[in-house]
């Protein structure tokens, strides 16, 4: 039995690492792997592993009716929140908000007259507009046609505005982040973390490491930057930047100031409500969800008054609801990611990995399941050039096994999370890389090595201080 549930585990773990690294989809192959193990669990007398799971009395039924509870489940949690977050974030560019965000964050940069003070400057306004633009790519088209130029007639080098570009969309901590959104529901499951909000999350655990950490890249880029522009004698050539699909949005101080506030205003809310929470005995339990429709519904109020036009307003929500459509493949990895580690629990891996970390329990050695986690999300990210898919997959796995390696669940979520985000821009075939590799002129091995020291010393920051504080 043993050889069985080891051999199909293994096999199982291969084929999605052979996906990911081939940047093939592995959504089907997730569902398809977690029902082919729960068939080898029923074959080996195992029932299927899932909370609350009643057979349909006939078991070669059973792992579709798995599926469908994990749908059922995800899609009044985690996926709801997913889908409400994927639909503002599209009206948001609908209505041109995105772009009067980005309009006015990035115009003073005009202004700051030295070339490396601008490096961790645009590096730490890049990560501030992923809030806004959460997809790296996206977020790296609109600098490569807002930003880039202004820092090209600034005087910075073509590869050092482009790792900056790169590197722009990494681990700011953000309730309305859907990696964030699944380990916070995740751990919520658990009596440990019973009743926490993403919101708890991010700004009590996530804002802790994520916030020094950038910091501490942004000091990184300035010295690396300089030391590479250096060593190549500074050569200031130019670039032609093709990507120019930005629109430059027009209009009085009051429109500005309204429409670059509204793709963060659920993230403004979100914030003040957990600072009146913690200064005072205030009890408002308002989730991301319901913030979210809050400033959905400010954004029409807003639309109305701007046009005047009700019939264009309301026709114009149905790119929120389609928005809501766009997101639905998260959704999907996420209960593809469950079935499977359902499969693996069926089978009885997962208790197997459980009982071998209660084997570090007491040994001061608690960091080498974070450490492992982390290894081999880089291995995975720089192999395949995306670690969102191996970070889901996991996130169902977390909890069990930070509890039996007795350590504390968020010392595993926060270095696996961060890691992800972090190497992305280390990897040669990661879509931002390509991009801007493409966009500039440049090989990607020349990006990635404007990006990798950068990254790879807030992967060690990251993790020395994540073991320090939560371990």
């Amino acid at each position: 039995m043993d050889i069985i549930m080891y051999g199909s585990a293994i096999l199982a773990i291969l084929v999605i690492v052979y996906m990911l690294i081939k940047q093939m989809d592995i959504k089907i192959t997730l569902f398809f792997i977690g029902i082919v193990l729960m068939f080898i669990a029923i074959m080996m007398g195992n029932g299927i592993s899932a909370k609350d799971f009643e057979s349909t009395g006939a078991v070669w039924l059973d792992p579709l009716l798995a599926i469908t509870d994990q749908f059922k489940s995800s899609l009044t949690s985690a996926g709801f929140i997913i889908l409400v977050l994927g639909g503002y974030t599209a009206y948001m560019s609908y209505i041109n908000a995105n772009d009067v965000t980005v309009n006015v964050l990035t115009k003073p940069l005009g202004k700051i007259k030295s070339v490396y003070i601008l490096v961790p400057v645009v590096f730490l306004l890049g990560n501030l507009l992923s809030l806004v633009i959460p997809s790296a790519s996206n977020l790296a088209i609109i600098l490569l046609a807002t930003l880039f130029p202004v820092l090209k007639k600034a005087g910075m080098t073509t590869l050092s505005a482009a790792a900056i570009i790169a590197t722009s969309a990494t681990i700011v901590p953000t309730p309305m982040g859907g990696d964030n959104v699944a380990v916070a529901t995740e751990l919520a499951q658990h009596a440990q973390f019973a009743n926490l909000t993403v919101t708890d999350y991010v700004f009590r655990y996530h804002a802790l490491v994520s916030i020094p950490t950038l910091i501490v890249i942004a000091a990184a880029h300035y010295f690396w930057q300089k030391r590479m522009d250096k060593k190549m004698g500074v050569n200031t050539d130019e670039a032609e930047v093709e990507l120019k699909d930005v629109k430059l949005v027009t209009g009085g101080k009051l429109f500005t100031a309204v429409y670059a506030l509204l793709p963060v205003l659920p993230i403004v809310f979100l914030i003040v409500i957990f600072i009146l929470q913690s200064v005072s005995d205030l009890s408002i339990n308002v989730s991301v969800e319901v913030v979210a429709l809050l400033s959905f519904a400010i954004a029409i109020v807003c639309e109305l008054i701007r046009k005047r036009n009700a019939k264009a307003v309301l026709d114009g929500t149905e790119h929120f609801f389609k928005g809501m459509g766009n997101a639905m493949p998260i959704v999907v990895l996420l209960v593809a990611a469950s079935v499977f580690v359902t499969g693996l629990k069926s089978i009885g891996i997962i208790e197997a990995l459980e009982s071998a970390m209660v084997g570090i329990q007491g040994s001061n050695l608690g960091f080498i399941l974070p450490l492992i986690l982390v290894g081999v999300t880089a291995l995975i990210v720089i192999l395949s050039g995306s670690g969102t898919a191996l970070f889901y997959s996991m996130v169902p796995l977390m909890v069990p096994l930070a509890e039996a390696a007795a350590i504390n669940p968020i010392a595993v979520t926060i270095p696996m999370g961060l890691a992800g985000n972090l190497l992305r821009a280390v990897s040669p075939v990661a879509a931002v890389v390509l991009i801007v590799a493409g966009s500039v002129k440049k090989s990607p091995i020349e990006i990635v090595k404007r990006t990798s020291v950068p990254m790879i010393v807030g992967v060690v920051f990251m993790f020395v201080l994540s073991m320090i504080i939560f371990l």
